[in-house]
């Protein structure tokens, strides 16, 4: 089947769209019987609620259309089956395929490269499980009871998002935390001065990510930790003894001997996407080991079969999708939150920030084309309740409406609660949950402007028994495959991130000395550079 690429104002489809009634307000449309029938089964356990989102049946049936008349599941077929989708860089997108072959074998110089996958998750485990059996130990002979992942971007807040969802769940189930985990991302020295503060290097691994090799940052901090063990003053201690390599086999990384070893990844799967390929599976397997590592993907890989189905009604990141591109489109709303009420998932908001705002975050479209109507979202987060103190205000009754993405969990990870005031802590987190989706809708009238609430104010809720494994990896998924839905729509390529470029190009111009422009210099000087 051919596949035709055109943008999202010259659709019939979002004409129609746009041509039809807006929806009544929400507190005459979230009803019992709506909440029951606008659920839609997401992966892992986990279930999509779409009740108190703004759409009328024409709507939801002109969204069908518009995702049909758009391709949108023969190019995620496409995609799947290794054609070229990225079209600034011209490669394909495969960070499905790491977790799940659902297309045909995607072969690249000669290379299937679903088996090189595999290959590098096997070596990541029968490492990871040398590590813990104290067959591969630190240079002094001490057992590794620490690993410190050294990146940024993608290779920092998908793992570390994933690693500090996970850590609560291990102590609910009585399995011992096989290493603990830190991440150094940030340039600024006070982030790996912090880390190294907490460590032993003695018993620390410290796993450098960069897929080019040549990452600005991420070299500066490996620089500063070799530098400092180094100096350490500890008979004995190697460095390099200490330190393993997360890259490409093209990166000047990859046959360093400056590294105990090497796990591989590609130029097919982008920073953000990689959580679930070597970069998030090296430190996420070292500190749970390979049974966890394996569900998280098991999930992820669910949720990218389900993310097949054609009708947007049995398909929760397609609808999710869509209606997220009739509220920016249709009723123009600018910004997205994405507010879990639950702690273990309070770094996830910032992941979804970069998974969503570097890849939709275009102007022109997939050829090169400006566009001429919105594209992603701004997005932010905190967890509940926590947010709910915070900027919940802006979102009640702020002069924007912001469409909301809830997440919630009907147990704990760790299921220790306390009953208080005759309730425990759990109960306390839903009914709070259960209290601003329906206060964000319906709103309240009263006499004292300053007390009125307009509601009208739509939101959705993923929701499942608890926050497993399986269910983290299907969360993930889920927001992946809506973000490329979304580019799709959009006819944008939501795989490259030439955004982040210039200001790369500027930082080392003026790291050399060779900037050329005298207001670079004055703010540089400003701030002693």
């Amino acid at each position: 089947m051919s596949i035709s690429y055109a943008n999202l104002d010259t659709l019939k489809s979002f004409a129609k769209l746009r041509s039809l009634a807006k929806p009544a307000h929400l507190k005459d449309l979230v009803t019992e019987e709506r909440i029951r029938a606008c659920r839609v089964p997401a992966g892992s356990g986990l279930t999509y609620s779409y009740a108190a989102k703004s759409f009328t049946p024409e709507a939801l049936a002109a969204l069908q259309e518009l995702a049909d008349e758009a391709g949108l599941i023969p190019k995620y077929k496409a995609l799947l089956d290794g054609e070229i989708m990225n079209t600034g860089e011209k490669r394909m997108v495969l960070h499905q395929l790491a977790r799940g072959q659902l297309g045909r074998d995607v072969i690249h110089d000669g290379k299937n490269l679903r088996a090189f996958y595999l290959e590098q998750m096997e070596k990541i485990s029968a490492f990871a499980a040398k590590v813990h059996a104290g067959e591969i130990r630190g240079s002094t002979g001490k057992a590794f009871d620490t690993v410190v992942q050294i990146g940024i971007g993608g290779s920092d807040l998908g793992p570390r998002a994933l690693y500090i969802a996970l850590t609560n769940y291990c102590a609910g189930e009585g399995e011992a935390q096989k290493m603990r985990a830190k991440f150094i991302s940030n340039v600024d020295p006070d982030d790996a001065s912090e880390v190294l503060a907490g460590i032993d290097p003695e018993t620390t691994l410290f796993i450098i990510v960069s897929k080019s090799g040549t990452t600005q940052e991420t070299l500066t901090n490996e620089a500063f930790v070799t530098r400092r063990l180094a100096a350490a003053g500890i008979a004995g201690l190697v460095p390099g003894k200490h330190i393993i390599a997360v890259t490409s086999q093209t990166s000047p990384m990859a046959k360093s001997s400056a590294y105990l070893t090497s796990f591989f990844m590609d130029d097919f799967i982008g920073g953000r996407y990689s959580a679930t390929s070597a970069v998030g599976c090296a430190v996420l397997t070292l500190a749970f080991g390979g049974k966890i590592a394996g569900e998280l993907l098991a999930g992820a890989a669910e949720t990218d079969r389900l993310s097949l189905q054609p009708r947007a009604e049995e398909n929760a990141a397609l609808l999710d999708a869509l209606l997220g591109v009739y509220e920016r489109n249709v009723l123009g709303c600018p910004a997205t939150a994405v507010l879990p009420y639950s702690q273990a998932l309070s770094r996830f908001p910032a992941h979804l920030q970069q998974l969503d705002m570097e890849s939709n975050g275009k102007h022109v479209n997939r050829d090169g084309a400006p566009v001429a109507y919105a594209t992603g979202p701004l997005v932010f987060g905190e967890p509940g309740t926590n947010g709910q103190h915070s900027f919940y205000q802006l979102l009640h009754q702020g002069t924007d409406i912001i469409p909301l993405q809830f997440v919630g969990f009907h147990e704990s990870q760790r299921k220790d609660d306390l009953d208080f005031e005759g309730s425990v802590s759990q109960k306390k987190l839903n009914a709070n949950l259960a209290a601003q989706i329906i206060a964000f809708a319906k709103g309240k009238d009263d006499p004292n402007p300053n007390r009125s609430f307009g509601g009208n104010r739509p939101s959705s809720l993923l929701y499942a028994q608890r926050l497993t494994p399986a269910a983290l990896g299907s969360l993930l998924a889920h927001f992946e495959n809506k973000v490329m839905f979304q580019g799709f729509i959009w006819n944008i390529n939501s795989f490259d991130q030439e955004g982040v470029q210039l200001g790369k190009i500027l930082t080392s111009q003026l790291l050399k000395g060779s900037s050329g422009d005298k207001a670079l210099s004055a703010y540089a000087g400003m701030l002693g550079v």
